[in-house]
């Protein structure tokens, strides 16, 4: 993996581990359950295990929710909570509820989303600024270990400084020690989303949408090295070049630099945009 790595032109630190074999069968349940969930995030086990049935798979709940873990999946309706949680871990309560979101720098969020291979998976993490929509570090590995999500972590206050508030869901990675301890030691309030409410990281949500929409899925990765090779090119189009309508048509990059046109305020479970657009499934306050 080195050598490729040096091939590919890419940091031995942004991949993580050898892929695992993975039976074919279950490979393609993960990628069915991938790209249902990315169409119908609202989607829980039980739909899915009906959506799955309807399309010829012979498959029970019990084995549709094993997969589901495996994913890191849990429906955005308010339902039980199938996010792999810590019982050990100290849960912090969620600080965004009223918050107006006025500058970069100010919440930082991130999650870790479910790649798919030809011949397997991994798993992508990225951090990103709420206020301008811009992924400012990510990493990939095979494995959900702490320890590419804080290597991530590291990467962004090394290039960005540090954010007032960061949030998160209550995954096991994300309530973890060394996680917590990055967070402490730089003084960043945490901030964890109530249990079976995706919606409160709905920029992560969106930002999972147009990178497997946009590139994933049409390019069909085979091999880790060229999955980085297009990921590091999508990311860079995503935040320089891709216009975004809730930016008012300006990218990432131009808002986070210039502090104008981003910004949202949580209002209980909505996020009131600073723009008129109503994308994500989200009522959208226009005043």
């Amino acid at each position: 993996m080195a050598a490729q790595c040096r091939l590919a032109g890419i940091a031995r630190s942004t991949v993580y581990a050898d892929k695992a074999e993975v039976d074919e069968v279950e490979l393609m349940l993960l990628r069915l359950l991938d790209e249902e969930y990315t169409r119908h995030p609202f989607y829980g086990s039980r739909k899915m295990t009906v959506w799955l049935r309807d399309q010829g798979h012979a498959v029970n709940r019990k084995r549709v929710q094993r997969l589901m873990r495996i994913l890191g999946l849990i429906a955005m309706a308010p339902g039980p909570n199938t996010s792999k949680k810590h019982p050990e871990h100290t849960v912090y309560p969620y600080l965004l509820r009223g918050l107006s979101v006025l500058r970069p720098n100010q919440v930082w969020s991130t999650d870790i989303t479910y790649i798919r291979l030809a011949h397997g998976f991994v798993y992508l993490v990225a951090i990103i600024d709420w206020y301008s929509r811009k992924v400012l570090s990510w990493r990939v590995s095979n494995t959900m270990d702490v320890g590419f999500c804080v290597d991530c972590l590291t990467a962004a206050l090394k290039q960005y400084g540090t954010p007032d508030i960061f949030n998160t869901d209550q995954g096991s990675q994300f309530t973890s020690v060394k996680w917590i301890a990055v967070l402490q030691e730089n003084s960043i309030k945490i901030s964890m989303d109530g249990r079976g409410r995706a919606l409160d990281n709905i920029f992560v949500e969106r930002l999972w949408r147009s990178v497997k929409y946009e590139d994933i899925y049409p390019k069909n990765y085979v091999y880790i090295p060229e999955l980085l090779l297009g990921l590091t090119a999508y990311f860079a189009f995503y935040n320089s070049e891709r216009y975004h309508q809730a930016l008012g048509y300006k990218t990432p990059d131009q808002v986070y630099l210039t502090a104008e046109g981003g910004g949202s305020t949580i209002v209980d479970k909505f996020i009131k945009l600073t723009d008129k657009d109503t994308t994500g499934g989200l009522h959208v306050d226009k005043a």
